[in-house]
């Protein structure tokens, strides 16, 4: 099951055990158990300090778990933990075995003081890049607490429990049967929504900082660029983000970053964050801007109730998914309305589903939805789609793609649990059509992230922070950059170009006033 070279690698991994471990099979004499097996055995033919029992007494087969021998497992695996969720195996054969996480000490002990019991189960897909760290987050709570279990769930393999829970996004979060959350969430996330205190100590933490030379807002290619620019001017820099990475995050394959071939957008945002972290940059994640005010000094209000304050400031809060804002939208919203055809598209298998928007990220996810759906149709406001033509002639070249052009969506329609169609305008008769459907994928482009900043800086009629060829803004000191901004063309290496030109812009400000 593993080439060669994986196991050469692996091998050289699980060096790092510093305690016996065992794998807990709990198979039936399905292909997947088969597959489960031959995976079992072979890592544990990579090192003595693991060893394979197929006695396992779960719920749900085939399935395997990690323990150290003797101890009731709280790490499984229902499914086989390969594509994105290989790392989080390796992962969780490592710590279960001794070796320390890569966090840090505050959080594991917040991780240690949580109360249980707590049974964590979490849906994926294999090919959705969002799950491995909400799946790595909790198999490492398990391992640290032992109040703590998780089972990660491949929805592909388990169909039926998936089709009985109405699971229709991915990753969803189970905690003791109950929902607990959906999509991407970091450890720090979690553990913050299990101790609702912490939010309390870290807004404690937050308001005792002194004051920033440059605070940039915002974590993704513009901010990580804007920060490293200003921390090498060796002037005080901060970086407060509400989700480090920013839409990167979001992004699959990345192929036109100058220098470097192809790469995923999780992988790049950790090399950002890598990058940062060379730097004496005091980075300040998961902390949603609220209010900026301007005066002697500029400040930042933060949801959490802290204020932080700066001599400058650089906006890069980024851009988001544009909604459909239509009658049924936000009701089924996880419920059959999705935005990442990567994530939950494995979710739809042998349905049919609708995508909306007819630009490059519209066809390219019907293309990918083709591959695995029953039926495709793509609706388009315009007359015509707005791909790239090698986009668009791989489209109609599918068998079991439909396309309607001149199309307005009304309404999500769904029958109170779930999404059964949807609701649309003929623009070019004035007739409302409904399709039926299981999904609807919205790909309509992006909202820049202004709404905090209404009435504070000049915003074009697109909601557009109005920056000058330095980045500035309309109040003095207040620097933006990126997505969020006026400059066109929303491209990463764009945003980091303009992230630092906008540091270097500050860092001019601040030598000029005195500062």
């Amino acid at each position: 099951m593993l080439d060669a070279q994986i196991q050469s690698q692996l091998q050289a991994y699980l060096e790092k055990l510093q305690y016996p471990i065992e794998l807990v099979a709990s198979l039936d004499d399905s292909a997947a158990a088969a597959e489960i097996r031959q995976l079992l055995d072979e890592i544990a033919a990579l090192n003595p300090k693991i060893s394979v029992r197929h006695d396992g007494n779960a719920a749900r087969r085939p399935s395997f778990a990690i323990a150290r021998p003797g101890e009731a497992p709280r790490v499984s695996f229902a499914g086989i933990p390969l594509g994105h969720e290989f790392t989080s195996l390796v992962l969780a054969l490592l710590q279960t075995g001794g070796h320390p996480p890569r966090v840090d000490e505050a959080t594991i002990a917040a991780i240690r003081g949580l109360t249980g019991p707590l049974e964590f189960t979490t849906f994926v897909s294999l090919s959705c890049h969002n799950c491995p760290d909400v799946v790595q987050a909790l198999n490492l709570l398990a391992v640290l607490n032992p109040a703590i279990r998780h089972e990660m769930v491949d929805g592909a393999l388990f169909q039926a429990e998936v089709t009985e829970r109405q699971i229709m996004a991915v990753p969803t979060v189970l905690l003791n049967g109950q929902p607990f959350g959906q999509g991407r969430m970091t450890i720090e996330e979690i553990v913050a929504k299990l101790d609702t205190a912490s939010v309390a100590r870290q807004a404690e933490a937050l308001q005792q900082k002194p004051v920033f030379d440059v605070l940039v807002v915002g974590g993704g290619p513009a901010g990580a660029a804007a920060a490293i620019y200003a921390a090498r001017k060796g002037i005080r820099t901060g970086i407060v983000a509400e989700r480090f990475g920013g839409q990167v995050m979001d992004t699959m394959g990345i192929e036109n970053f100058i220098s470097v071939k192809e790469t995923e957008g999780p992988k790049l945002a950790m090399a950002l964050e890598n990058h940062v972290k060379e730097y004496p940059v005091d980075l300040m994640n998961l902390q949603r801007a609220r209010k900026l005010s301007a005066g002697e000094l500029i400040e930042i209000q933060l949801e959490s109730g802290a204020t932080l304050k700066s001599r400058s400031v650089i906006l890069a809060t980024g851009a988001r998914w544009r909604e459909l804002n239509v009658p049924g939208e936000q009701q089924y919203r996880g419920r059959g309305v999705a935005y990442c055809p990567h994530c939950d598209g494995p979710l739809f298998k042998g349905k049919r589903v609708a995508v909306v928007g007819g630009g490059n990220s519209g066809v390219e996810a019907a293309i990918d939805l083709a591959g695995i759906v029953e039926h495709v149709t793509l609706l388009e406001f315009g007359r015509e789609l707005r791909a790239d033509a090698v986009l668009q002639n791989k489209l109609r070249s599918l068998p079991n793609v439909e396309i309607i052009t001149e199309a307005q969506t009304t309404e999500v329609v769904g029958d109170g649990q779930k999404v059964t169609g949807l609701q649309y305008t003929d623009r070019a008769t004035g007739s409302s059509q409904v399709l039926n459907l299981a999904g609807i994928f919205v790909q309509i482009g992006l909202l820049p992230n202004t709404d905090w900043l209404q009435g504070t800086v000049a915003l074009s009629k697109h909601g557009e922070i109005e920056v000058d060829a330095r980045g500035q803004t309309s109040l003095p000191g207040v620097f933006a950059a990126g997505d969020v901004t006026t400059v066109p063309f929303k491209q990463i290496i764009i945003a980091m170009g303009e992230g630092a030109k906008a540091s270097l812009g500050a860092f001019d400000h601040l030598i000029r006033s005195g500062q």
